[in-house]
């Protein structure tokens, strides 16, 4: 019968590196962090671009004589750009490479956003911003599979930490630059701004980022007969198929389910926190989201490096033999504990605890809950890596795609909620869910290795990893 310690996949004997370790020695120390940055900065821009956006849709909503409403929609239309760009940018960057589909992909971002800053229409602000949203969405899987190239099993925890403390810090940090745009500059300038950012972006990745892909794996590589400029086919959903695998949807349910609460705090705040301490001023109200990004920016570096520890620990206490499962193990601290207890307390707070006091321990509240979802984000997103490292920016799409489907779902029944049975009940019901996604995270952790053998889609092993 399996056990919490049996064995998934096997490991080499020590001795001389292997060939493929060989590889992740083609870039230096200090040159991998330069990576590591390059591609953070770029994985900060769809959460940027999307919620900088939601501050200024009364002035927004003004400006276009259409109503909060309509003009909301435009959130929901950056969440489906986001899901379909991610997965079309994975999917060709595993055919033409990682820098390439940058490269490709900025420019749109760069376009769309002087659209959004010259829309004098709603239709023309949807159509341009899901141009906007489109090209800058590959920050996410792309970043994910540049470091899956560059980093060893047992260093990937880190960089991975590092990654998605600066992609879930530029969701936090956006609604304040963009209230403080809304308050006291422009909409459109912030936009105009945005494009200044990906040109800064396209030159610093034209100059510095190289292609990590490892050599001979990408799809050109491998054709016989090539043109000078050969365009190809590759089917962007392809990715969602490897989640039929148990282990990889649980997985990616359980992140949704963490991830549920950072949202469920912080889309409803100027209606919550907002008004139950009496913040109008957008740009005060967008600082209130900052503790959550500083727990993000904080806990995912700890996060990293915490799964990298029990991956060697448990490892060594094997023998030598390694299960991949073990990395989740870096989960439960956040899951059990930070996550639920954070929301919980948040909504119990908002509703009974008025006052400064109130106020400062809902933003206490934010701050744990940013590093709560990180230490769950992480590991997974690190074991996503692991186990599907040939396929890492795949898996990274496919499980940023379902998330947003998912999440803009979940959005869409906050208000309401809240409205419905209050803040406090609202907050509970979510801290459950996440409870629950730990209970599926334990399952994968005790039963992974009967979970692959159920479907295998390719699962790396020790030796390619």
């Amino acid at each position: 019968m399996a056990s919490e310690e049996s064995p998934l996949l096997t490991s080499s004997s020590d001795g001389d590196k292997t060939a493929h370790e060989v590889i992740y020695d083609r870039f230096t120390r200090r040159r991998k962090r330069w990576i590591v940055f390059i591609v953070s900065c770029a994985g900060l821009l769809p959460k940027l671009v999307a919620a900088s956006f939601v501050p200024s849709i009364p002035q927004v909503a003004k400006e276009l004589h259409s109503t909060h409403a309509a003009v909301s929609l435009t959130v929901s239309l950056s969440t489906f750009a986001t899901a379909i760009g991610t997965l079309v940018w994975a999917a060709y960057s595993s055919f033409y490479g990682r820098r390439i589909m940058y490269l490709c992909g900025i420019p749109f971002l760069c376009i769309g956003s002087c659209g959004v800053a010259m829309s004098n229409s709603l239709r023309s602000l949807l159509f341009w911003q899901f141009i906007q949203t489109f090209g800058c969405s590959g920050g996410l899987s792309l970043g994910a599979g540049v470091i899956g190239d560059i980093y060893k099993l047992e260093e990937r925890g880190i960089g991975i930490g590092i990654f998605l403390g600066a992609t879930l810090f530029g969701f936090a940090v956006a609604p304040f630059l963009g209230g403080v745009a809304a308050q006291y500059w422009s909409w459109r300038k912030l936009h105009y701004s945005l494009a200044v950012w990906g040109l800064l972006e396209l030159l610093l990745i034209y100059i510095l980022l190289p292609e990590t892909s490892h050599p001979g794996t990408l799809g050109i590589d491998k054709l016989k007969q090539r043109r000078r400029i050969h365009i190809a086919w590759v089917n962007p959903l392809r990715s969602l198929w490897l989640l039929r695998s148990p282990n990889l949807f649980g997985v990616m349910l359980a992140t949704s389910l963490a991830l549920i609460t950072d949202y469920v705090l912080l889309v409803p705040l100027a209606y919550t926190i907002g008004v139950r301490y009496g913040i109008t001023n957008k740009a005060i109200i967008g600082a209130c989201f900052l503790p959550n990004g500083l727990g993000n920016f904080i806990g995912a570096p700890l996060a990293g490096r915490l799964s990298d520890v029990l991956i060697r620990k448990w490892q060594k206490k094997r023998k030598g033999v390694w299960s991949p499962e073990d990395r989740l193990r870096a989960t439960w601290i956040g899951g059990l504990f930070m996550v639920p207890l954070s929301i919980g307390v948040s909504g119990l707070l908002t509703t009974y605890v008025g006052g400064p006091v109130g106020l400062l321990l809902n933003l206490l509240c934010l701050f744990i809950n940013g590093m709560g979802v990180v230490f769950v984000l992480n590991p997974i997103g690190s074991y996503n890596v692991d186990v599907m490292h040939s396929q890492s920016a795949e898996i990274t799409a496919a499980n940023a795609g379902v998330r947003s489907f998912i999440l803009s779902v979940a959005t869409a029944l906050v208000i309401p909620s809240i409205e419905r049975i209050g803040v406090a009940w609202t907050n509970t019901i979510v801290a459950v869910l996440a409870l629950l996604g730990q209970g599926i995270i334990f399952l994968t952790i005790r039963y992974g290795d009967r979970m692959r053998a159920s479907v295998d889609v390719g699962f790396s092993t020790i030796e390619n990893n």
